[in-house]
């Protein structure tokens, strides 16, 4: 087989190997954020998109941010907001799974100093099959409903017509 067959070949094969070789237990991981804390606060959360082209489990978070990291979830039951440890986050293949407010997030407890906006902290996320993900989580301003640029973050769109 000469060379120029042999990458011909490759050339043909490899687009259906890629995709084969981002699925081994790959994450992606993005738009992570955290609100300002105020004054002496004791505690925060962390939020942030996922998505597994396989389909994964979070199953554990860390940060020297906190004493205490943990998945949470925020349900209503009968008009009352509960919030309750969870063991692990489910993520479906190919399916984005946001942390947010209002669901699932990272409660971080014993914070190690206030969360000051413009500034970020380090975050290690622990996945069933991807194994650990270090993340940068930058913090936004006290109220922020979402990481900085994304649409319903308080910050208004001029509307031209």
């Amino acid at each position: 087989m000469s060379i120029r067959s042999a990458v011909r070949i490759l050339a043909v094969l490899w687009p259906l190997a890629a995709p084969a070789l981002a699925q081994s237990g790959d994450v992606t991981v993005s738009r992570a954020w955290a609100r300002a804390t105020p004054g002496g606060a004791q505690a925060a959360a962390a939020y942030l998109t996922l998505e597994s082209a396989s389909g994964d489990r979070l199953v554990g978070v860390t940060t020297p941010a906190a004493q205490k990291a943990e998945l949470h979830s925020m349900t209503m039951d009968n008009g009352v907001m509960k919030m309750r440890a969870v063991d692990s986050v489910e993520l479906p293949a190919g399916q984005p799974v946001t942390l947010k407010p209002g669901g699932y997030h990272i409660m971080l407890t014993g914070l190690a100093k206030p969360l000051v906006e413009g500034q970020s902290f380090a975050v290690t996320l622990t996945f069933a099959k991807a194994g650990k993900r270090d993340v940068e989580v930058p913090v936004q301003k006290v109220g922020a409903m979402g990481p900085a640029g994304a649409a319903g973050d308080g910050m208004s769109m001029p509307m031209h017509h």
